[in-house]
């Protein structure tokens, strides 16, 4: 009796391990709720809409926005294993590197726009229901820095 209950507890705390290490999946159709984000001192888009394919450990992102300033699109390819993935952002290219801290997805990008070089730190956050995901941005580069939350909601 005594074995048999250690190896539940065994296969119980393994169960619960195994749980806890798996990643959120962001596959969907998100749009940008802008009444629940916030762009600090930048201007918010008209729209915006990312499609994800997440079959870890990769993950496809394609962006579509529009703003004031025009429309904007890019569709990239990662992986989240800590690989840097270089890529063409209008004209200029940035490098990426996305990992996993816990449960919250972090893709660090690096680039230059003119003369002026820029980090921005992403924290992908899946909210337990699985229909929000936030995005936690931490922009870096010569001009200072700034913060920006994205509130995406599933489609």
């Amino acid at each position: 009796m005594r074995t048999r209950t250690l190896l539940s507890g065994l296969v119980l705390a393994f169960l619960t391990i195994a749980c806890a290490a798996a990643a959120p999946n962001f596959t969907g159709s998100w749009k940008l709720n802008t009444s629940k984000s916030d762009f600090g001192q930048m201007p918010p888009p008209n729209s915006m809409t990312q499609t994800v394919t997440h079959e870890e450990p990769k993950i496809k992102i394609a962006m579509k926005q529009s703003s004031d300033m025009g429309d904007f699109e890019y569709e990239r390819e990662y992986t989240t294993d800590g690989k840097e993935y270089t890529n063409d952002m209008r004209g200029n290219p940035v490098k990426s590197v996305l990992k996993w801290d816990g449960d919250v997805l972090v893709i660090t990008t690096k680039g230059k726009f003119g003369d002026n070089e820029f980090t921005a730190v992403d924290r992908w956050t899946l909210a337990a229901d699985g229909k929000t995901v936030t995005i936690n941005r931490h922009w870096t580069s010569d001009m200072g820095e700034m913060d920006n939350k994205l509130v995406l909601e599933k489609q």
